[in-house]
């Protein structure tokens, strides 16, 4: 499908992820992925900030309001804990899955998602996400092109948020 893969190796799209437990037969799936500079300990923490806001295009999908480029020290997220917060303050999503330092798997707008992170040798992490959802055949190539748009720049601004912060 157009615009279902970035980022990710051909073993990263065959391994299984929290949010294929929850959409069966999904008509929509979507790959990302990013090597992030920076410890996993480093990247963990703005994958748990996503909480506050999407950190993708602020003026689109936040009326403008930047996300935070400081850390904030929120407790662990929980299973039914507010996914995110976008629009300029509404709360939208919720978590359905997570393993702390590990996963975080949330589900918004009919689809679910599942941010990994994956350690590797040198201080270096790979930050995965996917995307599964139910939806009508015609419409899956758009959500995903525009999906794609977004994700791909929600995790460049994690990654460089990490980057930054990695002490």
């Amino acid at each position: 499908m157009i615009g279902d893969r970035w980022g990710v190796s051909e073993s990263e799209t065959l391994r299984s992820y929290p949010c294929d437990d929850f959409v069966t037969s999904p008509v929509l799936q979507a790959w990302r992925g990013v090597r992030v500079e920076a410890p996993a300990e480093a990247v963990w923490p703005w994958v748990v900030q996503v909480r506050l806001a999407p950190y993708s295009y602020d003026w689109i999908d936040n009326l403008g309001r930047r996300s935070p480029r400081e850390p904030v020290d929120l407790p662990e997220p929980r299973v039914g804990d507010r996914f995110t917060t976008a629009a300029g303050g509404r709360e939208l999503g919720r978590i359905v899955s997570v393993d702390p330092g590990r996963q975080l798997t949330a589900t918004i707008m009919g689809a679910f998602m599942s941010y990994v992170v994956v350690p590797e040798e040198q201080d270096t992490t790979r930050l995965l996400l996917k995307v599964v959802m139910r939806t009508a055949r015609w419409a899956a190539p758009g959500l995903s092109v525009g999906d794609l748009i977004m994700a791909r720049r929600q995790l460049l601004n994690l990654k460089r948020l990490a980057e930054r912060h990695r002490r």
